[in-house]
């Protein structure tokens, strides 16, 4: 089985569905209120464990009534929770998520735990291929993916101006549109593989500067799109780490993205490797 570390956030989510999302100063009545675990390193991990991965993740939650809430759907997943600690100070990070009928959302995080998350608190090694996000604190992730000695997929969401080297570092790069476009053509300059997501049209996947695949994903209705942008990470990552080729390996990605994109709430709505195989079988 393939093993795989994440480092990154853990956030529980409120989320609110409407009919339209609110313009600035504007308050939209009539919505109903759901709350599911969510946070990018927490629902990577999940996502790569519901796709065959053998998952760690490495976090940081508050001595609060959150945590377990936040924490429960990757207990009960077998996703190993050995390295996610308590930090007596800080409130387990929350994520405010405004979602319209379409799927589109709106989100607001109030990290907790997480900002307090320092490389000192990373572990000493890291087993396997490694995940991060960028919903940490910058010197952290830097940090995390200078000690990997195995893959490194960085997920450089939120988007943030990162050291040089620790780009240069990593194996498989994931940006989507607008992170693509904060980062520019240096993406292209670096050595590792860039996947760029472009929401319901697909995905390209890039090395040196030319497309090597690209896939689009199979039609769905979208319900929610919160948490597709990590089923796609989880998915590529455990895809190309199987050794599937750099198309079919989108392809697959692609196919977890979509189907995420069908339940409400990030972890909820996170695939299984079946259910993704069998999606990809009947397209």
């Amino acid at each position: 089985m393939t093993a795989v570390t994440v480092i990154g956030s853990v956030n529980l989510d409120f989320v609110a569905t409407a009919a339209t999302l609110p313009a600035p100063g504007e308050t939209v009545t009539g919505a109903t209120l759901a709350r599911h675990p969510g946070g990018k390193g927490a629902n990577q991990a999940l996502a790569a464990q519901r796709l065959g991965a053998d998952v760690k993740l490495v976090a940081r939650v508050g001595a609060d009534s959150l945590a377990d809430e936040a924490l429960s759907l990757l207990y009960a997943e077998g996703v190993d929770l050995s390295a996610c600690a308590v930090d007596e100070a800080a409130a387990t990070g929350v994520a405010l998520i405004a979602v319209a009928a379409g799927g589109e959302n709106q989100i607001v995080v109030a990290p907790g735990a997480n900002a307090a998350f320092t490389p000192r608190h990373l572990p000493h090694t890291t087993p396997g291929a490694l995940i991060c996000q960028l919903e940490l604190p910058l010197d952290t992730v830097a940090a995390a993916v200078a000690q990997a000695t195995g893959f490194v997929c960085l997920n450089l969401a939120p988007a943030a101006e990162m050291p040089p080297q620790t780009l240069a570092r990593a194996d498989l790069i994931v940006v989507n549109e607008t992170e693509a476009a904060f980062y520019g053509e240096a993406l292209h300059a670096l050595p590792g593989l860039i996947a760029v997501t472009w929401g319901a049209r697909g995905a390209g996947l890039y090395r040196a500067g030319q497309q090597i695949a690209a896939a689009a994903p199979p039609p769905v209705i979208a319900i929610d799109t919160t948490g597709a942008g990590d089923a796609f990470v989880g998915a590529l990552t455990v895809a190309l780490l199987e050794g599937q080729a750099p198309e079919t390996a989108l392809k697959f990605a692609c196919a977890a993205g979509a189907l995420a994109a069908t339940r409400a709430g990030a972890q909820p709505s996170l695939p299984t490797r079946a259910e993704v195989d069998a999606r990809l079988e009947s397209v």
